[in-house]
């Protein structure tokens, strides 16, 4: 579908290069389209960006950290946000590695000057919060975290860190950063883990 591939297509450029200084003729050399059939599609560059945090984006955080949270239901809770947190690090692609995260990306670029991309970008945080906060709460229900845990501040400091260590690794050439990360995550865990 044309729609799908200006969409992934722009998300890559955006990827790689910034909102900023992606250009319609960027997108349209990237994907061999021609303006008129960019323009059939989409009115202008915001308009492909709020439908790739909507799309792309939000289904990487959904797909990632999300729905991975809300299955929580007969699990080890503290080892469940301990995987989602540092398993998938290990597994970034240089590429990754280099370019950190694409919603980070976003937010750092545009989220403080484009007011319709700091809403959505705020509501996907705050779901993302939301989701794992409840999942806190959960673990200390089940007796797994301890009672004195503030699941809302805990959500945060692990969504932020996380974050914090993707664009911090883009100006290290080597994965010790990481490593200190997932052991400093592990530590935590298993300190707040009954």
């Amino acid at each position: 579908k044309t729609q799908d591939l200006i969409l992934n297509k722009s998300f890559e450029l955006f990827y790689r290069k910034g909102f900023n200084k992606t250009t319609i003729p960027d997108i349209m050399k990237e994907t061999s389209l021609s303006k008129g059939a960019f323009y059939h599609h989409f009115k202008n560059k915001k308009e492909v960006g709020k439908k790739v945090i909507n799309g792309i984006i939000t289904n990487r955080i959904l797909n990632g950290f999300i729905n991975p949270l809300m299955d929580y239901k007969n699990k080890n809770i503290p080892e469940l946000i301990l995987n989602i947190f540092t398993e998938r690090i290990k597994h970034f692609s240089e590429k990754e590695k280099l370019q950190g995260c694409p919603a980070n990306n976003l937010i750092n670029e545009i989220g403080c000057n484009e007011s319709e991309f700091r809403v959505l970008l705020r509501s996907l945080m705050d779901n993302w919060i939301d989701v794992l906060s409840k999942t806190i709460t959960e673990g200390v229900k089940a007796k797994q975290i301890s009672k004195n845990v503030n699941p809302k501040a805990l959500a945060i400091c692990l969504i932020g860190s996380f974050e914090g260590i993707r664009g911090i690794r883009k100006i290290y050439d080597n994965d010790e950063l990481f490593n200190n990360y997932v052991l400093g995550i592990r530590t935590y865990i298993v300190n707040i883990s009954i």
